[in-house]
């Protein structure tokens, strides 16, 4: 099979697989049938080989189909799993409570307020300013951050905002991404055991290195700045229904901002900057900010802080 062909053949299923995004998992099948009859037909490739076109395929549509909410927690485990094997979790049993109720109360209020799992909340040990949002309600969110929080309206912006990436499935958006790539990488090396040679090698050299892991992908890239803008929206009307100030969250992208630097670590590696994105959330606030907190709401985010 010749480099043109091979190339053809792959535009025209990754098309599919596009297309089958939008329009479901069969769309995949079709072309990629079709690139296979084509192909028998014109004495390009041999009966067995368009078998293994027509069956990768047929792989690649399957990989498109839903997930369900079990397969979203299980996948959101093996992301969390991952974090934490770059940070450790916070040794404060008291802390780690405290950040659960209060992220447990604001799930509450939002569209998504049940996962199949559940949410769970933890506090990372490390300096650095940043928050995770793991598919299937799993939140992490480090000792740098909660140090930037000086309000629970504060800390409970930052979580709404992960709630919010959570309840868009913003995660799970990506790993579905990831998935197709590799269901595609999959067709081509599939292919590749029938097919053989040069081309079809270099092909499948050049596909397998655009694979990366999936957890290391949303740490390192972070969901977009449409995702962002998602996930500060929830936040807001999370924040508003629970009865906490809303401009809290403005509060905290300003005290992040003065942090930010482009293609640095933590959060100005994985967001875009919250400069931008305060003009954007304000724009948001169309109703008065509520009156002053409790007092009893400061104190125990007091006493729950202390030492972090």
């Amino acid at each position: 099979m010749n480099r043109r062909l091979l190339q053809a053949a792959c535009a025209a299923i990754g098309a599919g697989a596009v297309l089958g995004l939008s329009a479901g998992c069969e769309a995949v099948k079709v072309v990629a049938e079709g690139v296979a009859a084509v192909g028998e037909a014109t004495g390009t490739v041999s009966h067995e080989q368009a078998q293994a076109i027509a069956k990768t395929g047929t792989a690649l549509g399957s990989a498109l189909e839903q997930l369900t909410p079990e397969n979203e927690y299980w996948i959101g485990r093996s992301v969390t799993a991952t974090i934490l094997g770059s940070y450790k979790p916070y040794d404060r049993a008291d802390l780690s409570r405290y950040v659960n109720q209060l992220g447990q109360s604001l799930a509450l209020f939002s569209s998504r307020p049940e996962t199949f799992g559940g949410y769970h909340f933890l506090v990372l040990d490390s300096d650095e300013v940043n928050a995770f949002a793991g598919p299937g309600g799993l939140v992490t969110v480090t000792r740098g951050m909660l140090r930037l929080c000086r309000t629970e309206d504060a800390l409970a912006a930052v979580l709404a905002h992960e709630i919010g990436h959570i309840e868009h499935k913003h995660g799970l958006r990506a790993i579905k991404k990831s998935r197709w790539t590799g269901a595609f990488t999959t067709m081509v090396v599939e292919a590749g055991k029938s097919l053989g040679g040069a081309d079809l090698a270099e092909a499948v050299t050049a596909f397998e290195g655009s694979i990366g892991d999936i957890s290391q992908t949303l740490m390192n890239s972070g969901y977009g700045r449409a995702s962002e803008r998602e996930a500060d929206a929830a936040a807001v009307r999370i924040l508003s229904a629970a009865g906490y100030n809303p401009s809290a969250l403005t509060d905290m992208l300003g005290e992040m901002a003065k942090g930010y630097k482009p293609g640095g670590l933590g959060f100005s590696k994985t967001h875009p900057d919250p400069a931008v994105r305060v003009a954007e959330v304000k724009a948001m606030l169309a109703t008065p900010s509520p009156v002053a907190p409790p007092p009893a709401r400061q104190q125990r985010f007091a006493a729950a802080m202390r030492g972090v």
